[in-house]
């Protein structure tokens, strides 16, 4: 995983953190087409905490034969997390919980707020490049996460958010929750190939943190 310089800039879309809505699937942001998939990874503290740790070292983008570049952490002013109180209404004085010195075993730097990347996949001859602002991150004791937005020169506009969580009855899944539409013209008349796109990485995705490598 190469690190480079990489300029602050603004993300190509208003709705930003609109990943977290409960209610993304029914009122996405208006132009944009949401999804929402989930897949069990098993069940127990250390499937758990296994998944978690390659879901914030980028194992999902990796695992789905993407390659990850130009990793930087944010020079400038970083987004910041949100989180909800009970009637909606974002709560007030909140902080980013997650610790930005963590480290993988192999020195790859935990995904934090406002970390930038550029996500590169192969379509026949060509390699399309997709950069990415991090724009909030989850550090529950039974919830982790992170959603990114789109930089401009991605093929999409939009948000894409991936969280591992460990409900009640011990099971651990994986829910991928995203919002997107053309970045530009070129992108809207190749949308339809671009989606197909988007829908094999989305069960690549799926099967990236899994266990056996399949669901």
């Amino acid at each position: 995983m190469r690190r480079s310089t990489f300029t602050d800039a603004a993300v190509t879309y208003a709705a930003i953190g609109g990943t977290l809505a409960s209610d993304l699937l029914r009122y996405p942001p208006r132009g944009y087409r949401p999804l929402e998939r989930t897949v069990r990874l098993g069940s127990g503290e250390v499937r758990f905490r296994t998944a978690a740790a390659l879901l914030m070292t980028w194992g999902v983008q990796l695992g789905s034969g993407m390659t990850v570049t130009d990793l930087q952490q944010s020079t400038g002013v970083q987004y910041s997390g949100i989180v909800f109180n009970a009637d909606g209404t974002p709560s007030a004085n909140q902080e980013h919980p997650v610790d930005e010195a963590t480290f993988a075993d192999d020195g790859t730097p935990y995904i934090v707020n406002g970390m930038s990347a550029r996500l590169s996949v192969a379509v026949g001859p060509f390699t399309v490049d997709s950069p990415v602002r991090v724009v909030y991150v989850i550090d529950e004791t039974d919830r982790i996460g992170f959603g990114y937005g789109t930089l401009a020169g991605h093929p999409a506009s939009g948000e894409e958010a991936f969280i591992v969580d460990r409900q009640a009855d011990d099971s651990v899944w994986l829910t991928i929750r995203a919002f997107s539409r053309p970045s530009t013209w070129y992108y809207r008349l190749a949308w339809p190939i671009v989606r197909m796109q988007q829908a094999k990485y989305t069960a690549r995705y799926l099967r990236a943190l899994h266990p056996v490598g399949a669901v």
